[in-house]
């Protein structure tokens, strides 16, 4: 793909069909068999292919320019994701077929990373869940869908709405209201903010998304609408998508929860991220957090916040896979196949004398996962422990750190005390996490992905810092 000059910038709810298509050739622009009117939610996360046929990207969303109530807003373009993340636009005039499931273009986009204008409004960002009023009856409804047609020659424009009458939110859930399918031109309310948007819908479109994606979403919205969408989120899916945000959007999207329910979604992380956030808080905020969570939740995080970020006790987990001696590799691969853990913390088993809960009685050594598959299931542990690589110590600098996951070939690493008790491990995730700028989740800056320099090597950056426990 090529970006030509001038280039502007740098699982749905239950609905209508898809798709109503016509066998009419749009203007000459190559448009046949394409469907007159597209239900937008259906093309969530729909692929975005070249003429050739390769994949480009993903849809995550649909720009359109709101006009008179008279007047159907005209769909500008599309927001595609491509690489590492990175949203772009794409002009309609550079789109020539739209179908559920698939988009093709001609191939010549522009590569800038997609920011919105304050003249513009993104379909499933800001107009799903709305509370509109019927023009007929006065009566409020909620958008549950919107579809766009093709009009003269090659633009598009909102035709149709798929609303539901009654309740909004989790009031919406609890009763089903009747469905209809309205033009534009029937309803009012869009040229107003609306202080309390609900987000079930808009997190119906997107349910089946990872959370490094879903967090890419949110971080892509306005911050009132992702303070909403994270609302709705339950705890451990919150939980999820706040550590694969940059952390002014954490901080922003804690701060507007309740603190009771603040301190669940904290618990509910991973605890050297749960670190990581309560380190950019006000200090009081911090130590009323701690205080809310459960002791032995905020005891991992206390202990964490006592290191220097850029250390190995900075960056470890508290939670790795710990086992006695005389368990067996059968009761091993039961912990390993937890679906909860990262592929790193899996990949290797720390047999300690009890307790096994960190700090732990003697760290005794490793078992790594194909040792595992290689002997029988009734195998105790503790014969077959790797004793050969010394743990680091939890004052380990990120650079030896970086160095021993490089030499050994590992994925993770035991962290002990002076007393060999195993503190936690830490992972290679961890270790890019903090290798990487701290803007490395936004995405591209200028049309580059973050920390990439001219020749495409990785810059390299100074650990962020964090203070003391509080």
């Amino acid at each position: 793909m090529s970006a030509p000059s001038g280039a502007r910038r740098g699982r749905s709810p239950p609905g209508p069909d898809a798709a109503e298509t016509t066998e009419d050739h749009v203007g000459g622009s190559g448009m046949s068999a394409t469907p007159s009117r597209v239900f937008i939610s259906h093309l969530s996360a729909a692929a975005v292919f070249d003429p050739v046929g390769d994949q480009v990207g993903r849809l995550r969303d649909v720009v359109v320019a709101l006009r008179t109530a008279a007047q159907p807003p005209r769909v500008l373009g599309l927001v595609a994701e491509v690489t590492t993340r990175r949203r772009i636009f794409v002009p309609m005039t550079r789109v020539t077929s739209v179908e559920t499931g698939e988009v093709i273009t001609t191939g010549l986009v522009n590569m800038r990373r997609f920011e919105q204008r304050p003249t513009e409004t993104l379909v499933l960002g800001d107009m799903l869940d709305r509370r509109v009023t019927l023009v007929e009856t006065g009566e409020q409804v909620t958008v549950l869908d919107v579809a766009m047609s093709t009009g003269r020659g090659r633009d598009w424009y909102v035709s149709k709405l798929f609303v539901q009458k009654g309740g909004s939110g989790s009031a919406l859930r609890r009763r089903r209201g009747e469905t209809l399918t309205v033009d534009w031109n029937a309803v009012t309310g869009f040229e107003r903010p609306e202080e309390q948007q609900g987000a079930a819908n808009l997190l119906a479109t997107f349910e089946q998304l990872r959370p490094a994606d879903l967090a890419n979403v949110l971080h892509n919205l306005s911050a009132k609408r992702r303070v909403e969408v994270a609302a709705a989120l339950d705890d451990d899916r919150l939980a999820d998508v706040l550590e694969e945000l940059p952390e002014d959007d954490q901080v922003e999207i804690l701060g507007q929860l309740r603190e009771e329910r603040a301190a669940d979604v904290l618990e509910a992380m991973d605890p050297d991220d749960a670190a990581d956030l309560i380190s950019e808080l006000p200090e009081e905020t911090a130590e009323r957090l701690l205080d809310l969570m459960e002791p032995d939740e905020a005891e991992d995080v206390r202990r964490l916040l006592t290191y220097s970020d850029d250390t190995a006790g900075g960056m470890m987990t508290t939670e790795p896979i710990v086992l006695e001696p005389d368990a067996t590799i059968a009761e091993a691969l039961a912990l390993v196949r937890n679906p909860d853990l990262s592929p790193a913390l899996a990949s290797q088993v720390y047999v300690c004398r009890p307790p096994t809960e960190t700090p732990t009685g003697k760290y005794l050594g490793t078992v790594h996962f194909q040792r595992l598959l290689r002997d029988p299931p009734f195998t105790l542990v503790g014969a077959v422990v790797d004793t050969d690589l010394q743990p680091l110590r939890p004052d380990t600098a990120l650079a030896d750190v970086t160095s021993f996951l490089a030499a050994y070939n590992m994925v993770a690493a035991p962290v002990v005390d002076e007393d060999d008790h195993l503190l936690g491990a830490v992972t290679v995730d961890d270790v890019l996490d903090h290798l990487l700028p701290e803007d490395w989740r936004e995405g591209a800056v200028d049309g580059e992905p973050a920390g990439v320099g001219a020749a495409g090597a990785v810059l390299a950056i100074p650990p962020r810092g964090r203070r003391r426990a509080p």
